[in-house]
């Protein structure tokens, strides 16, 4: 079956007064900008800031990879057709290029002149070549000969030897290199490998520990890689490629293949970034730019170590975990503690998880006990990313084997887990699950686990629906919901979906499950320009967000129609947003705020007032205009009243936070709340403790009336 929208007319993106647009890539920059800005708060231990730094990192190798390349390929082609911000590709480079370069500056400055000199203090010494003892020059050369050594490979350039391939990201030292014969000297390269840890401990110096950078080491003893030659200079470079790879799905004679090719094409692409030491030779770089035939803007001098993503793998070294956040555990929810079976739990009434707070064991008890218990039929999912060694993939597997219908909607081409999924998936086959890969032209995002379970004369469904992914270790990470349920209706519904999505069942009429690309759209339009309607006569009205990002142009229009008309709006956009809030006449009842925090927000969450009904939805889908016209995605209200006021509660406190949220002004930057006045308030902090105190009530404490109360007030919610 081939899921289509229909028909309606658009807004070309020309129609759009790019007054009131904010440039996607510009407004991602500024994201990423956010997450620097937690490197430099002082409220975080210091591991934590050096783990933000190097978030940074590799939130803008993926940026170049994807968005720039693609900016890159649209200039190559002779695309001059504005955004909706009226920027043409090549202006949004040119925009681009002088952000990341402003963005990589300031990245090192807190590197270099921040966080190093707090390492220092602890005791934690990042040292140079020139900084050794020579009792560690010993321990080094020693290091170099058994374990360096062996394993590196280095490449010279001459008229035989062409510039080799360097790999996407690795990291490389360029030399230039002379014989004692020779009247010039030669180019030569050799990677620095990947296989050994990018850091090494050295003997205790005079003061702390002591560690230094692999390519540090490869540089003091860079003349034994060349015997009989001379290293006349040295310096770290790295090269990022164009990962932008589009597959023909329509041509492909088998999806699987193409896609296995595209991730080995995907290292070989063409350089559109040069890192290097801001020290390099100058003869150095200008033969690395015209080898790798970059521009000169293309090239980011840095002074310091190559690729802070190394700083993520700082917190594992033993010794420092005071400069760590103190560890917290998601917390079991009350209704799952104890021998009950999980249906049983679920069938006394609907489940709200709200994790990592929340624990995601009874997601995956859901799948194992659906596996282990004989009156259970069939079991359906969508997958789109899950952990390596994930227990749901061991437990639909086991499903399989035991001679259950099992049916997975594997997205196979989930950008950078495709080599992943494609692994897991026919593992799922050979098990004998029915593995579906995905849908021409359309990327499978919904979150559903559908569990058809025989109890007496009848069939009932149990559902597990989501915002996040189905991954245990990044449901630790992200803050996501979920609702797990046996409404027969949602369940009615959802067999529904997964026909229309395995066979070639039409399109259903569905009242409790919306899906994109078929009518989500065009549901979220009618709820904002009912909100409109109500404003427009004189009632209250109101809308309530917070999604990942929001792009999608037409949803934007609606929305400024809808504050025109009188709407409060408030949103929460963690990332991109292209909404412009607080222009007169336009969108001065929109407000957009971001929290950035130890947690990663992702839960897609919208309420309409709707007249005094307020309706919640969690979806799948942000606001994009690929999830909203490209994506399989689902949305589903919360119905029950209880979970609903808890739902009301949660948004309440989430903006109250005080302390991790910005605020987007009209001229596209974002500000911290001003605190004066108001009490101090991290939300996501607020979320562990109440879970934890949730969960001692359980063990047996005392139960607190209050908890079921609404919160009134600011005050209440510090209470």
């Amino acid at each position: 079956m081939e899921l289509k929208p229909p028909k309606e007319s658009i807004k070309p993106s020309d129609q759009y007064d790019s007054r009131h647009f904010i440039n996607r890539e510009l407004s991602w920059l500024e994201f990423n900008h956010r997450v620097m800005e937690e490197s430099r708060d002082k409220n975080n231990p210091l591991f934590e800031r050096l783990k933000f730094l190097a978030i940074v990192t590799s939130n803008l190798d993926e940026f170049f990879m994807v968005r720039v390349a693609s900016l890159k390929d649209q200039v190559n082609a002779g695309y001059q057709k504005p955004d909706p911000a009226g920027l043409t590709p090549k202006r949004q480079l040119k925009h681009i290029s002088q952000r990341v370069h402003q963005m990589v500056k300031e990245q090192y400055n807190t590197f270099n002149k921040s966080l190093k000199p707090l390492l220092q203090k602890e005791g934690f010494y990042l040292l140079r070549r020139d900084q050794i003892s020579a009792e560690q020059h010993g321990f080094l050369e020693d290091y170099f000969k058994k374990m360096l050594y062996p394993v590196l490979t280095p490449m010279a350039v001459d008229s035989s030897r062409p510039f080799p391939l360097i790999l996407n990201r690795s990291l490389n030292i360029a030399m230039l290199v002379q014989g004692k014969e020779a009247t010039s000297p030669t180019f030569a390269t050799v990677q620095v490998p990947s296989v050994l840890p990018r850091v090494v401990e050295l003997p205790a110096g005079k003061t702390g520990r002591n560690f230094m950078m692999l390519e540090e080491i490869m540089m003091l003893f860079s003349n034994r890689l060349f015997s009989g030659h001379q290293v006349l200079s040295a310096a770290p470079y790295r090269i990022t490629r164009n990962a932008d790879l589009t597959i023909e799905e329509e041509e492909a004679k088998d999806l699987l293949i193409e896609i296995e090719k595209s991730i080995r094409r995907r290292r070989w692409g063409a350089a559109i970034r040069l890192e290097i030491d801001a020290g390099m030779d100058d003869v150095l770089r200008d033969f690395l730019q015209s080898a790798l035939e970059i521009h000169k803007g293309e090239i980011y001098p840095i002074k310091g170590p190559l690729d802070l993503s190394f700083l993520m793998k700082i917190n594992k070294i033993k010794g420092f975990d005071h400069l760590l956040f103190e560890p917290t555990e998601p917390v079991m929810p009350a209704e799952f503690i104890g021998e009950e079976s999980i249906f049983d739990i679920i069938a006394k009434g609907d489940r709200f998880l709200h994790h990592p707070y929340d624990s995601f064991q009874p997601v995956v008890r859901l799948v194992q006990e659906a596996a282990a218990d004989p009156k259970v039929l069939a079991i359906k999912q969508t997958l789109y990313r899950v952990s390596g060694d994930s227990p749901i993939i061991k437990a639909l597997a086991e499903a399989a084997e035991a001679g259950k219908q099992v049916t997975v909607l594997v997205e196979v081409m989930a950008r950078f887990d495709e080599e992943n999924n494609i692994l897991w998936a026919k593992k799922l086959e050979q098990a004998g699950c029915h593995v579906i890969y995905g849908l021409v032209g359309l990327k499978t995002h919904s979150k559903i686990i559908l569990v058809v379970r025989k109890e007496e004369d009848r069939i009932k469904r149990y559902l597990h629906l989501g915002t996040g992914n189905y991954n245990d270790n990044t449901a630790k990470l992200y803050t996501d919901m979920g609702l797990l349920t046996c409404n027969e209706y949602y369940g009615a519904e959802a067999s529904a979906f997964f026909n229309m999505l395995t066979g070639y069942s039409q399109p259903p009429d569905l009242y409790k499950l919306t899906v994109a690309p078929l009518n989500l759209r065009q549901t979220f339009t009618r709820y904002i320009r009912r909100e409109a309607g109500y404003a427009r006569q004189g009632k209250k009205a109101a809308i309530v967000a917070q999604m990942n990002s929001l792009v999608d142009p037409q949803i934007i229009t609606e929305l400024y129609d809808a504050s025109q008309a009188g709407v409060k709006i408030k949103l929460l956009v963690r990332g991109i947003c292209c909404l412009r809030p607080g222009v007169e006449g336009i969108s001065e009842n929109i407000e957009v705020r971001s929290i950035v925090g130890r947690f990663l927000e992702h839960p897609r969450i919208y309420r309409f007032y709707n007249d005094g009904e307020k309706n919640i939805y969690l979806s799948s889908a942000d606001w994009m205009t690929r999830n909203l016209d490209r994506r399989v995605e689902l949305m589903f209200e919360i119905e029950d009243k209880s979970l609903k006021s808890s739902l009301e509660r949660t948004l309440e406190i989430i903006f109250s936070d005080t302390q991790k949220t910005r605020i987007l002004g009209a001229d596209g930057l974002y500000k911290r709340v001003d605190r004066r006045g108001k009490v101090k308030l991290n939300a996501q902090e607020y979320f562990c403790g109440r879970a934890i105190e949730k969960s001692k009530r359980a063990k047996g404490k005392e139960e607190d009336h209050k908890i079921g109360e609404p919160i009134t007030s600011s005050e209440d919610i510090a209470k």
